[in-house]
């Protein structure tokens, strides 16, 4: 029998399906936000006492050494906690506040609100509040930008609304909208609105303290030292 002439074509084969994420993979990486000019200050600092203090141990006599590894133990871990350390790491389901002494994780479902006002304090729906000294309240950028914003209030058409004809800035505009505080509120609001919306089980949960050891251990035993070095004279 002759075959025929119009043949069907083959189908394509299907292109495999592309993996699906683990349980505990994010959709993003976490923001980070961090003081640059207090990392900058911090740096410069801590440069100057270790140059000082290596000095001081090397070409040092009698008690100058023992002073100064003690110095050094105790003031090296606070410059580093105060100024590199601190961090804030907002996530998919959980913001992280690394401050000086003490790491906080915070689900999204524990938390209540967020304020920036001489600092930046987040509160839990418990009644607690942590403060997040990586983004530090710059008094100069609020009066700035209240200037600002009154005078775009004054200046929009009454009937669309003066507040929010201020806060719509044309695509020329180069000033930021908001203090750099309030713009990091402003992400970490919008982060929390998407876990609530989501309803994740894994934005649920109670806040979670880690103190840092790693920091107050050696500062502790630097300050024991010095005091004991101090008293023997």
């Amino acid at each position: 029998m002759a075959r025929s002439e119009h043949q069907q074509p083959e189908a394509a084969p299907a292109a495999p399906a592309p993996p699906a994420p683990g349980p505990g993979t994010p959709a993003y990486s976490d923001r980070v936000y961090r003081s640059g000019g207090g990392i900058a200050g911090g740096v410069l600092v801590l440069a100057l006492v270790l140059w000082l203090g290596i000095d001081a141990l090397v070409s040092g006599s009698g008690r100058a050494p023992w002073l100064s590894l003690a110095a050094l133990l105790f003031v090296v871990p606070l410059l580093v906690a105060f100024t590199v350390r601190p961090a804030v790491f907002a996530g998919e389901d959980r913001v992280r506040i690394r401050n000086p002494f003490r790491t906080v994780s915070v689900p999204w479902g524990a938390m209540k609100h967020m304020k920036a006002r001489l600092s930046t304090e987040l509160f839990t729906q418990d009644g607690r509040k942590y403060q997040m000294w990586a983004i530090p309240v710059s008094l100069r950028q609020r009066k700035r930008a209240d200037r600002r914003l009154g005078r775009l209030e004054r200046s929009a058409p009454a009937s669309s609304g003066s507040r929010q004809a201020a806060l719509s800035f044309s695509a020329s505009d180069t000033e930021p909208k908001l203090p750099q505080a309030d713009q990091a509120l402003t992400e970490m609001r919008e982060l929390a609105d998407r876990a609530t919306a989501r309803d994740s089980a894994a934005a649920q949960g109670a806040p979670v303290v880690r103190w840092a050891y790693e920091v107050i251990a050696p500062a502790l035993a630097g300050a024991i030292l010095l005091i004991i070095l101090i008293a023997l004279g």
